[in-house]
């Protein structure tokens, strides 16, 4: 971890304007050089003494002002280029093979009756920025640590492949079953890198595009917090992120570049393939991305090296004294250099360097084919070196990588710069003669024409293969792959929980506050307290939880370096280089990567965290579902909290604010265990479950979502003959009815429960109605369940017909059954088809809107009185009551007037 002394300092730029000047002669003599350098050698000769000078500044840490952007050419002159300690000879074997394994991998899986395609030209252009990286750079996990974490370009998952089929960890079988998980399982290979499809091989997803850099940061960040709270030594760890100049289009991609560089992470590098296009064209015709992307890095703080060019540009370099191909250089449009990508020598004489006979001059002793290939610095393994090495050795801040490449390169004239080649699949007969003798393959031209085309192995015991192995033996193993060392974790037994089971007395609290205090309980235990990791984005204090910072503190590498204003408070805000608690700001998406990468430690670096990340609920599933996706394809374990849930809970706050289907999106999701609890006693046992499902024996990868209210109310202790198998499953009975005629059954979730206990109290009193009271804990998991067994009975009609738990629970339940949450009514009827009997669902559908928690409840008709509506209704369409009663209870309670609703609890917004 960088020192305190290699940090960037607070203030990085800045000019002089309101100091004085204590020595204006030796300001003029300054001056003076200037002019002359100006007056004798030209403005390029006096523009590279100030860059000189500004370089030179930067080392002697002297803050001076960042330039957006440098000149279109590499950052490390050739002067400054290391010793290359490769073999380039046989690397450029290797790469050849891999490079035909993969285009051939994506041309075989489009061969008829197959036809699931892949994608072969981003591989293509980035091949050798990997192949550098494979060889020289990325760590593996043999020495027993977590190696390096290396974020693979989705779309270059053939030529990941295509290696690994070299080093005989994948066969040609597993190549052939390429995108046919199912149909070849079990050797079907995933279509971009998936690590709950591949959990042995894959570490990281990142097809998503933006997820890529965003996670990778912040799993840059939870490597330095691991080593900071002593739970693993990261110190060696690189986190790799390569990534598309396209995709850097995305807001995720470079909205949390600042806490990258705000934190030093060093051990951090972006590698940006510039290949100047998207899926459908130029990624900046009329611009330059590269320049752009420049300046916005170094804005934020980072690091840039721009390997622009190969060596076949050096000499022309060295003899630009006027700087005319520079200037070339920085004002040709993107467009262009993909125009020229396209086309002859020829062309490139005449349109690139014929407008100036000063350029006409540089190249006159050039051919046509020397002019052609002048290459793109991103094809050249000893730049890419300089490049990696200097990012690696480079302290205090982050480093990006800008590499310009051609996409589709070797390919040959049909793919090579092509704006449509990112959808070609398929190389015809003749594309892969020309591809082959490109790559000078001893493959045969009858190989090519019978048939689908052969992949290539240059034998186990070549040279080329061997010095594969040997490489990746120096480096600590084979890269990706993912491993599991992390042991079951010695979890608290129930006195941790002790607390929660007693209610709340005669307090009021929100089940918000209900589980804080058990979070809390559970951090005192002394086996898995450290491992917690709370996680809020800038909330801490409006869910209760601004009681941890005296104790567990934030974490903030640099610790706090201010006195705090609220320091002779007792919840002062306390910062620390090893605090427990992850405060990332208001940033729901930079929250989830943290939670992603906190949850995902147990394989990552063999130690399991857990991490709670507490949020609006609004603000959860709906703003960052694809990272939810991401976490459960990453095998993320954790819980995730959404505060301040339901529709009509959040009173004052408004549509924006009222969460009424964040449940309903979190069923969307395999991997998640969504739960809706009404009480204390019911976070308790499923907080307890998540622990011994995520972190016990035989674990499982799945993550558990629990959605609170911040409304405060009476919690009951836990009764002694509680239903725990019920709670867990999603449903059991907490009130039984006492008396009445007729029968009927609530079932209600969450902040619902109190209402439906008010409406069976009203049902007995003033309708003769015995209504029992059910807690649907979790919609989803009632489902999930019925869902499962409907599955198994509609594969085995020859056995005996399962019957869901929902069914079981409900079967002898009397009379109709009315469901009622603070969500919208496609919550609970998810168990409709198989609860026994009519059924009747209320909620909060549409949008919602600021008002009391009354008026809201009246207005979607969830309240008390309105669940009393629902009951007698559905008596009333069994024949047990009159429907005169109907109109009668609507009159009496004033169901259609708003304002007639008592307004309910207020405040309470933990």
């Amino acid at each position: 971890m960088a020192s305190g002394s290699d940090r960037n300092p607070i203030i990085i730029g800045g000019l002089p304007s309101q100091v004085p000047d204590f020595d204006p002669e030796e300001t003029q003599e300054w001056l003076d050089s200037l002019d002359a350098a100006v007056d004798e050698r030209g403005r390029e000769r006096a523009r590279y003494l100030m860059l000189r000078l500004i370089e030179r500044a930067r080392e002697k840490r002297v803050a001076v002002p960042e330039m957006r952007s440098t000149d279109y050419v590499n950052t490390i002159a050739t002067k400054d280029e290391p010793f290359f300690p490769g073999n380039e000879e046989i690397e450029r074997k290797v790469l050849n093979a891999t490079r035909w394994n993969a285009a051939v991998m994506v041309s075989r899986a489009q061969r008829p009756g197959i036809g699931v395609g892949g994608h072969i030209a981003t591989f293509a252009s980035s091949a050798s920025l990997y192949d550098v990286g494979f060889n020289h750079f990325f760590r593996g996990k043999d020495q027993g640590d977590g190696g390096d974490q290396i974020f693979f370009q989705g779309h270059a998952s053939p030529g990941v492949y295509a290696r690994a089929y070299l080093l005989d960890r994948l066969t040609e079988n597993q190549l052939d079953a390429f995108r046919q998980e199912k149909s070849k399982a079990p050797d079907g290979l995933s279509s971009y890198p998936h690590p709950r499809l591949m959990p042995d091989f894959w570490e990281f997803p990142t097809v998503s595009m933006g997820l890529g850099p965003l996670g990778a940061i912040y799993q840059a960040r939870m490597n330095r917090y691991m080593e900071a709270r002593g739970i693993a030594d990261t110190s060696k760890s690189h986190v790799w992120a390569y990534l598309g100049d396209g995709e850097m289009d995305e807001p995720e991609s470079l909205g949390q570049l600042s806490i990258a560089a705000r934190e030093g992470l060093d051990n951090l590098t972006f590698v940006v393939n510039c290949n100047l296009q998207r899926l459908d064209g130029p990624v900046r015709g009329n611009g330059k991305i590269m320049q752009e992307l420049e300046s916005q890095f170094r804005g934020a703080g980072w690091n840039v090296i721009k390997l622009v060019w190969d060596r076949s540009w050096d000499p022309l370099l060295a003899q630009d004294r006027d700087g005319i191909l520079v200037n070339k250089l920085n004002t040709t449009p993107d467009g262009q250099f993909q125009t020229y990508a396209t086309e002859t020598g020829s062309y490139i004489r005449e349109h690139f360097f014929g407008d100036d006979h000063r350029l006409r001059a540089m190249v006159e002793s050039m051919t046509d084919d020397q002019i052609l290939h002048l290459g793109r610095g991103g094809h050249d393994h000893k730049k890419i070196y300089a490049a990696y090495a200097a990012a690696k050795a480079h302290k205090g801040q982050p480093t990006v990588i800008l590499a310009q490449t051609v996409k589709g390169w070797t390919l040959g004239p049909n793919f090579e710069g092509r704006n449509a080649t990112h959808q070609m699949k398929k190389l015809t007969v003749e594309d892969l003669k020309g591809f082959r003798d490109r790559l000078h393959l001893p493959i045969p031209d009858k190989d090519l024409e019978d048939g689908a085309p052969p992949y290539y192995h240059p034998g186990r015991d070549s040279e080329e293969i061997q010095y594969m192995h040997d490489r990746r033996k120096g480096l600590g193993g084979y890269v990706p792959t993912r491993v599991v060392r992390a042991k079951p974790l010695q979890l608290p037994d129930d006195k941790a929980y002790a607390g929660a089971k007693k209610g709340s007395g005669q307090q009021k609290i929100a089940t918000t506050m209900a589980f804080v205090r058990v979070l809390k309980d559970l951090m005192r235990d002394k086996e898995i307290g450290k491992r917690f990791v709370p996680i809020a984005p800038d909330e801490y204090r409006t869910f209760g939880m601004d009681a941890f910072f005296p104790s567990a503190k934030i974490y903030n590498p640099l610790g706090q370096q201010y006195e705090s204003v609220d320091r002779e408070l007792l919840l002062a805000y306390k910062e620390s280089p090893t605090g427990q608690m992850l405060h990332d700001g208001i940033t729901e998406a930079g929250c989830t990567a943290s939670l992603i990468a906190a949850g995902s430690a147990y394989a990552t670096h063999g130690e399991p965290l857990i991490p709670v990340y507490v949020f609006y609920s609004m603000f959860g599933f709906q703003r960052t579902g694809d990272q939810f996706w991401q976490m459960a394809d990453q095998l993320s374990r954790g819980f995730v909290l959404g505060a301040t849930a339901g529709r009509t809970t959040l009173t004052g706050e408004g549509l924006q604010h009222a969460d009424g289907h964040s449940q309903l999106l979190a069923s969307t999701n395999p991997a998640c265990v969504s739960y809706d609890p009404a009480y204390g006693y019911e976070i308790a046992h499923i907080v307890k479950d998540g622990l011994r499902r995520m972190y016990g024996e035989n674990s499982e990868d799945v993550f558990y979502y629990l959605t609170v209210y911040n409304e405060p109310i009476l919690h009951p202790a836990e009764p002694a003959d509680a239903d725990v198998e019920g709670i867990l499953k999603g449903l059991h009975r907490v009130k039984p009815g006492e008396k009445g005629e007729h029968t009927a059954q609530i079932l209600a979730s969450g902040v619902a429960v109190p209402w439906a206990v008010e409406a069976q109290q009203i049902l007995a009193d003033e309708w003769n109605v015995k209504a029992d009271v059910w807690s649907a804990t979790s919609w989803n998991e009632l489902r999930r369940d019925a869902v499962e067994i409907e599955e198994h009975n509609l594969l085995h009609p020859e056995e005996e017909q399962r019957v869901p738990y929902v069914t079981q629970k409900l079967q002898g339940a009397e009379g109709p059954k009315v469901a009622v949450s603070d969500w919208m009514r496609s919550v609970p009827d998810q168990i409709a088809r198989w609860v026994p009997g009519t059924y009747q669902s209320l909620g909060a559908d549409g949008f919602g809107f600021a008002d009391t928690r009354g008026a809201a409840r009246r207005f979607f008709h969830i309240d008390a009185q309105s669940i009393v509506l629902g009951v007698l209704t559905e008596l009333a369409k069994e024949g047990k009551v009159d429907r005169s009663l109907l109109k009668q209870a609507i009159d009496r309670y004033q169901l259609l007037d708003v304002t007639a609703a008592d307004a309910g609890e207020a405040g309470g917004d933990a």
